[in-house]
């Protein structure tokens, strides 16, 4: 009877988990998150107004190099209580890259609590002429999870690349 007991238990919270309205389990944008490239954003608390700021160290690099950290600048859609959240943000690939990204997405939590950032992206690279346009974006989707870490300085300045680039030889 004791497992009968259990399973009924472990039943009843998954049901109730599962029933929590999403207005009840909030996803908060704010704060450090890592998408499956490794690549991490630092994002600011939100104003009143849903806009925000932040940083973000890419682990893919269009010529393979060294990346540093870059700004990014979005907005959050303001919800009346019901829903998820959707978002966008521009990262502007600072002092290694001549290409711009802009992402847009929606920030969902699963029954465990597990928050996650759903995104689709549009690169832009700079090209030399009209003739070379039809090559100069390109598309993408990045799963973003929320990272723990820590109080006190979150994201490196540049990749574990470029480290090994700046160290002097033997």
């Amino acid at each position: 009877m004791e497992g009968g007991a259990f399973i009924l238990v472990l039943a009843l919270a998954v049901a109730l988990a599962e029933s929590v309205a999403p207005a009840e389990r909030k996803c908060q944008l704010s704060g450090l998150w890592t998408n499956d490239q490794d690549s991490q954003m630092e994002i600011s608390v939100l104003r009143d107004n849903g806009d925000f700021h932040g940083q973000y160290l890419t682990r893919v690099t269009l010529s393979g190099g060294c990346a540093r950290v870059s700004p990014l600048r979005g907005a959050q859609q303001q919800l009346g209580g019901e829903g998820w959240p959707t978002f966008a943000f521009t990262v502007l690939w600072d002092k290694f890259s001549n290409a711009t990204t802009a992402f847009v997405g929606q920030c969902f939590v699963d029954a465990g609590g597990k928050e996650m950032l759903s995104t689709t992206w549009l690169l832009r690279e700079a090209v030399g002429s009209l003739e070379e346009d039809w090559k100069a974006t390109r598309v993408g989707r990045n799963v973003f999870t929320r990272k723990r870490t820590p109080k006190g300085k979150i994201l490196p300045n540049s990749s574990p690349l470029c480290e090994a680039v700046s160290l002097p030889g033997p």
